[in-house]
């Protein structure tokens, strides 16, 4: 009797068989991550928070004498309030402004006072500029009337990016939520990241995490901590002397900050709109001032950034921009530190190979 028919029969059962269960996982797993896909992005950007913060609450713990967890909600509830308090006076006074700013139009009794000569002399857009304030500070029905449409087409646009600020700081409120979660189970959530690296990288998964974890922190302290100072500190100056629109402005210097692009690209209009508005002496201390926010990364980034994990401005802004275009500002935060451990890790990946080469060439 010939065995191959018996065999052909087993081994295309077997074949079957397996193929049954590949496309079952393989369905499961496609499942599940478009369950979880709207939570990647806060997931990721919380887990680097909780990265960023947890030696803080190692130190809060240690001083005050709590426990973890109690240390972990208080840098939590901290760090809401540090985003949602300055978001609602923000958004309040812009909604009140915005009401009073249309209720003044409607009622014929808003006021735009004349631009002062120097305002034509501003490169490119300065005659332009003048002669269209100056109608407004004249005329202002009749310019309204005249650029009705790019009115209507830019306030459409702000309107847009005003909702999809709301939905940031909603993935804001999540991602520290989820980062407090972490810092709380710390220790169960390092076991877990430690076993998946050496099941990656069998004896060397963690070196590679501790690498991780050094660079996340140094990216945050270094780049985004950076700019949130230099974004704080621009908008102290914008207030104190006055500029319209002070969040906005904060938010645009942020932005330029993250990405590797001097503060001065948004300061340095402002101070021409200072000394248009104000006196030589206020624009003068506000130019200056402007000069060396703008110049305070090189100072602040030596002290932030951690030695040993240098990182080439050129993976900062490439991530940076590349997670804005992705997942709007969340993304900005997000691929600026993703790149940046991805560029680390294989980096040290490409080292540890070389020297295994190295080794077994001396054998």
């Amino acid at each position: 009797m010939d065995p191959r028919p018996q065999k052909t029969s087993t081994f295309s059962h077997d074949a079957m068989d397996a193929a049954i269960k590949i496309g079952l996982l393989f369905v499961i797993l496609i499942w599940c991550f478009q369950i979880v896909r709207p939570f990647i992005m806060p997931i990721v950007w919380g887990g680097i928070i909780a990265i960023a913060l947890h030696p803080l609450v190692n130190k809060i713990s240690e001083k005050l004498n709590m426990g973890a967890g109690r240390a972990s909600a208080l840098v939590t509830v901290a760090t809401l309030a540090a985003l949602l308090v300055p978001t609602f006076m923000f958004s309040g006074a812009l909604f009140s402004g915005t009401q009073e700013f249309i209720s003044e139009i409607q009622e014929g009794t808003l006021v735009i006072p004349p631009p002062k000569d120097s305002v034509a002399e501003l490169p490119l857009v300065g005659e332009s500029l003048h002669q269209i304030w100056s109608k407004a500070s004249s005329n202002l029905e009749g310019v309204i009337k005249t650029y009705a449409p790019q009115i209507k087409q830019y306030g459409g646009k702000a309107a847009s990016a005003l909702g999809s600020l709301g939905f940031t700081v909603l993935q804001f409120v999540i991602s520290i939520i989820i980062a407090g979660v972490f810092m709380k189970n710390s220790q169960g959530a390092a076991e877990v990241f430690h076993k998946i690296a050496n099941r990656l990288a069998p004896g060397r998964g963690e070196g590679f995490t501790s690498l991780g974890v050094a660079t996340v922190r140094s990216v945050v302290q270094g780049v985004i901590g950076v700019a949130v100072i230099q974004s704080v500190l621009a908008g102290v100056g914008m207030a104190i002397v006055g500029i319209p629109g002070t969040g906005v402005w904060m938010l645009a210097v942020l932005i330029l900050a993250i990405i590797q692009l001097p503060p001065i690209l948004i300061l340095g209009p402002l101070m021409a709109y200072v000394f248009s508005v104000e006196s030589s002496t206020v624009a003068v201390i506000f130019m200056v001032w402007g000069i060396l926010v703008s110049a305070s990364d090189a100072v602040l980034k030596p002290l932030l950034m951690g030695r040993g994990v240098d990182i080439p401005m050129l993976i900062i802004l490439l991530g940076a921009l590349g997670g804005m275009m992705m997942s709007g500002i969340v993304g900005l935060f997000v691929g600026a530190v993703v790149l940046a451990l991805g560029y680390k890790l294989f980096i040290a990946w490409i080292d540890t190979v070389a020297d295994t080469d190295t080794y077994e060439a001396t054998q």
